[in-house]
């Protein structure tokens, strides 16, 4: 098999493929015209989608399409074909995203971000911090990330919430709703982490309307995509005490463009998306998992649906 790799870490890629998989006729090149002569010649393409869909642009056509990112946005832009198989990146980043969202949990209620100004202003910081325990987290978008993220706050005794497409039961969840349920799940709870993908009915989905439901201790993190909040709103919330905090990984436009307003916007933190970042040994071992079923005919994992974006 003929594999393109189209990756910024493609020397990592490479070698993996070649200690697992020696069978393997892997081509790749940090060089992009060079890569876009290999891609003619391969029929499995393992990569990062806004290269690949550069490639896709050129006219090449692939059999099947592995995406190394959990999001897969560039290949769903108009325009681009979707007459071959694409998978997204699954089951590799429920660890690195929970221990996220429990960093910044945590770091809310232990108030560790106005002990940092405090102790810039050599302020003696004595105010008592809170426990998660008892809490509660209202997680949007109850995938496999989505199920990590929960059960690592259920062990510490935070109460867990999801939104779905549709309401199901689903442990350790103690309730699932639908979309249309999110005005009112975000003012009883304390938390609310947003995993939901780039598709039209995610879109500005957080609105003034919603961030006026919040708690006012409530904290709002975003690891999903930029594309689901109304930056101003945002930004206008935080300013009216609607919520107590937002911790932002995601944007409309990456990197942030230097007037925006989350560089300034009092109890916001940007942490520059860096939430979840791709194991090449985990993707590695997805991929030739995936390549085996697609040699045999048989389900892949992660397989996208274009019409629903993910």
């Amino acid at each position: 098999m003929r594999v393109l790799i189209a990756e910024q870490a493609f020397a990592a890629y490479t070698a993996l493929l070649e200690t697992k998989a020696p069978g393997l006729n892997v081509f790749t090149s940090d060089d992009s015209a060079e890569l876009s002569r290999m891609a003619s010649d391969c029929p499995v393409w393992l990569g990062q989608p806004d290269l690949l869909a550069s490639l896709l642009r050129q006219g090449h056509r692939p059999q099947w399409v592995q995406s190394t990112w959990a999001g897969i946005t560039p290949l769903l832009a108009l325009g681009l074909p979707r007459d071959y198989r694409l998978t997204r990146a699954v089951g590799i980043f429920g660890q690195v995203m929970a221990e996220y969202v429990l960093t910044y949990v945590l770091g809310h209620e232990r108030k560790v971000m106005t002990r940092v100004v405090s102790q810039v202003e050599r302020q003696w910081d004595s105010r008592p911090a809170a426990s998660v325990a008892g809490r509660k987290a209202l997680i949007v978008g109850v995938g496999d990330i989505g199920r990590s993220v929960a059960h690592c706050l259920s062990v510490l005794g935070i109460e867990v919430y999801g939104i779905a497409t549709a309401p199901r039961d689903l442990p350790p969840f103690k309730e699932v709703a639908a979309l249309d349920a999110l005005p009112r799940l975000v003012g009883e709870v304390d938390y609310v982490i947003n995993l939901l993908p780039d598709t039209w009915p995610t879109r500005d989905l957080f609105d003034a309307k919603v961030f006026a439901a919040f708690k006012p201790e409530g904290l709002f993190i975003n690891i999903g995509r930029g594309s689901s909040v109304v930056d101003a709103d945002l930004v206008q919330a935080l300013r009216e005490g609607h919520l107590a905090g937002a911790v932002i990984d995601v944007c409309r436009q990456e990197p942030l463009p230097r007037q925006h307003p989350f560089w300034t916007a009092w109890g916001l933190l940007l942490t520059g998306h860096t939430a979840g970042p791709t194991s090449p040994p985990l993707m590695a071992d997805l991929f030739l998992e995936n390549l085996t079923a697609f040699e045999a005919g048989q389900a892949m994992r992660g397989v996208v649906d274009f019409d629903r974006g993910y």
